[in-house]
């Protein structure tokens, strides 16, 4: 490869597709990540995750040397973070990955470089970098340019998001803010709009947020529905009728690196002024806890009625419809609590978008239909729709196929 025109820090299911829709513009992109199969994984051409589209792209780059990846980041002009955020105890965001990507990049700067954190990042992330960039290469000072530019893409539909949707670019000053706007302009079709670091960090938060407030609506919803004996489907379907009324459709919860964790973001500086956003949280918490007792006292009441244990399918382990990822996924954790409450009963475990798991034991879909005598049905995968189920069958449809 020639000299990287871009270092790409972190190739997950964000990093990957955005270097490799860097590398289809004919730009030199460095893909860096601290897992070597990965790594390895990546240089043959291949890909470690589903993504439609991503892994013809990525073996075209790869061939033709476009695109490259390794354990540590190498000279270049443009550097982006995109690296988890995960949580500290009491839901607290850990920048420490973040920090982490910037200092392996420090020794390499120069003057005039770019550098973009697209992580989601607590307000005032981009400011901490800069100072601690600045802090340990102060003759840089003020001669670099960083920004903060959020993805804003939806798993399933990434290759294409990334190139159309529109993105939020926020740099420390005006120049950071047109350097950014202009590296992106190179690969990106939708309209760039242009702010400081601080509102680009808190407009990725408050767009998930909003989406998770309005779930939690939803989901309430269901809870009540339940207890009032109306189809809470049904009822939604009639109250969007309505020319200015939206509701959103419940399900078995949150998932997600994006929805079911940037409100925490806020939450966590701003506890006292963000009470919707909390109780939000704590909504869509609670409907995957309850969908987990639902499937429990159906279990126990197969029991008082049929004189046995019945056999039980759990359909879906992905936090959304027909992809493998499995990251803050409801239906993972109601799987992990009705099998910790298992008496003995046959437990049947499907998502079709993965071959195996290192704690649940996979079953073809068709199979566990066949064979259980309860099924719930936590995300909505194509392979559950349009099924035939026979009339014996106990269903919990927990996420609207409304078989």
């Amino acid at each position: 490869m020639n000299k990287p025109d871009v270092v790409m820090i972190g190739l997950g299911y964000i990093g990957l597709p955005t270097a490799t829709l860097i590398a289809q513009n004919k730009a030199y992109v460095y893909g860096v990540d601290i897992n070597p199969d990965i790594v390895n994984t990546i240089n043959s051409g291949k890909i470690h995750i589903v993504e439609p589209e991503l892994d013809t792209a990525v073996a075209k780059a790869v061939k033709e040397g476009y695109l490259k990846a390794g354990l540590k980041p190498v000279e270049a002009n443009t550097y982006l973070i995109v690296v988890p955020t995960p949580f500290k105890a009491k839901n607290e965001p850990d920048i420490s990955f973040v920090e982490a990507a910037t200092k392996a990049i420090i020794p390499l700067l120069k003057e005039g470089d770019l550098y973009i954190i697209e992580s989601t990042s607590p307000i005032g992330t981009t400011e901490k970098m800069e100072k601690l960039i600045y802090d340990e290469r102060p003759e840089l000072s003020g001669k670099l340019n960083i920004a903060y530019c959020p993805e804003r893409v939806l798993p399933g539909n990434v290759m294409y998001e990334l190139v159309h949707n529109d993105r939020v670019i926020g740099g420390i000053n005006e120049k950071s803010t047109e350097k950014a706007a202009s590296f992106y302009k190179q690969f990106i079709k939708g309209n760039l709009h242009k702010t400081n670091a601080r509102t680009a960090e808190m407009c990725k938060l408050v767009e998930n947020s909003s989406r998770d407030v309005q779930i939690a609506f939803a989901n309430e919803l269901s809870l009540i529905c339940d207890k009032a004996d109306i189809n809470v489907w049904e009822l939604i379907n009639l109250a969007n009728k309505h020319p200015r009324v939206n509701i959103l459709q419940p399900g078995c919860g949150v998932g997600g690196h994006c929805i079911a964790v940037d409100p925490y973001f806020i939450v966590s500086d701003y506890p006292m002024e963000s009470k919707i956003i909390g109780t939000a949280r704590e909504i869509n918490n609670y409907k995957s806890f309850w969908c987990a007792e639902k499937i429990q006292s159906t279990k126990l009441q197969f029991e008082l009625e049929h004189g046995r244990k019945p056999k039980i399918a759990l359909m879906g382990l992905a936090f959304k419809p027909n992809i493998d990822d499995l990251r803050e996924s409801p239906a993972k954790y109601i799987a992990q609590k009705v099998l910790q409450n298992a008496n003995n009963e046959e437990y049947f475990v499907v998502e079709p978008n993965i071959r195996d798991h290192h704690v649940f034991k996979i079953t073809d879909y068709k199979e566990a239909m066949d064979k259980a005598d309860i099924i719930a049905f936590l995300i909505a995968h194509d392979e559950f729709k349009n099924l035939q189920i026979s009339k014996n069958k106990v269903i919990l449809d927990f996420c609207g196929l409304q078989l």
